[in-house]
């Protein structure tokens, strides 16, 4: 097990990164970085840039302004380099519907080295998806589709796991079960930067908290520094928007 260390050379590094629509909504200089063993919670309201960062860190968007560096590589210029330990689980599971759970993930073990059947198998006993891998995804319910969408980000050992709001189509055990994979692949020296709209959920595990709203990176804290200052982090973030919006308590 990987001892977390503070003075560790960051995993991922942002720096004023922005990526607007045409609409005006997207994520603007949006600046942070994370170490092995730390777990980074984008906490904000949906349409506030949560996933629109998450896009710019995995390439799925590129930025407009700003850079981006994964162990060091610049993953807006050597993408394929920088994602190479990144495992990623943004909105819906990228899934083929026709192919069992187990099929999904022998095609996604093609793009990396040393992922063969062992691996493949375990991830899935990880998710506790073992028993249905034989089973079309067709048949899967939400959950389930979560379930294995996590097991293939989870396939290439990565470095930097990346998490929309996973817990989306999950029931309470199923959240549990999220949080306890998150916990192991901290202890075991992973990057884990995960986004959701609740704050209580974002509370049970994160180790640092951003705060997302229209776009902008308002605050951001340890858990536990904030916690000796509010009793809970949606004080945080109503204090933190409240500031922003420069009026009352929402």
């Amino acid at each position: 097990m990987m001892k977390k260390n503070n003075m560790s050379k960051p995993i991922l590094e942002l720096q004023n990164v922005t990526k607007l629509y045409n609409n005006g909504r997207g994520a603007e200089n949006i600046s942070f970085s994370l170490a092995p063993g730390e777990i980074l919670g984008l906490l904000g309201p949906n349409g506030s840039g949560k996933t629109t960062t998450m896009k710019a860190i995995a390439g799925l968007v590129r930025p407009t302004a700003g850079s981006i560096s994964i162990n060091g590589t610049d993953a807006i210029n050597q993408h394929e380099e920088a994602m190479s330990r990144v495992g990623c689980l943004i909105e819906a599971p990228a899934l083929y519907d026709y192919m069992t759970a187990e099929q999904n993930l022998k095609i996604a073990a093609r793009f990396y080295k040393d992922v063969d059947a062992n691996r493949i198998d375990e991830v899935l006993r990880m998710v506790e998806m073992d028993r249905y891998k034989k089973d079309k995804v067709s048949s899967f319910s939400l959950g389930m589709r979560q379930r294995t969408g996590l097991a293939l980000a989870l396939l290439n050992r990565p470095s930097l796991l990346i998490l929309d709001e996973p817990g989306n189509g999950l029931d309470i055990e199923g959240m549990l079960y999220i949080r306890s994979v998150v916990k192991v692949a901290s202890e075991a020296g992973s990057a884990v930067l995960i986004s959701s709209h609740l704050a209580n959920e974002i509370q049970q595990f994160a180790t640092k908290v951003a705060v997302l709203y229209n776009g902008k990176l308002l605050g951001m804290d340890t858990v536990d520094s904030i916690l000796e200052t509010f009793s809970n982090l949606e004080e945080f973030f109503l204090d933190q928007v409240t500031k922003f919006r420069g009026g009352p308590r929402i």
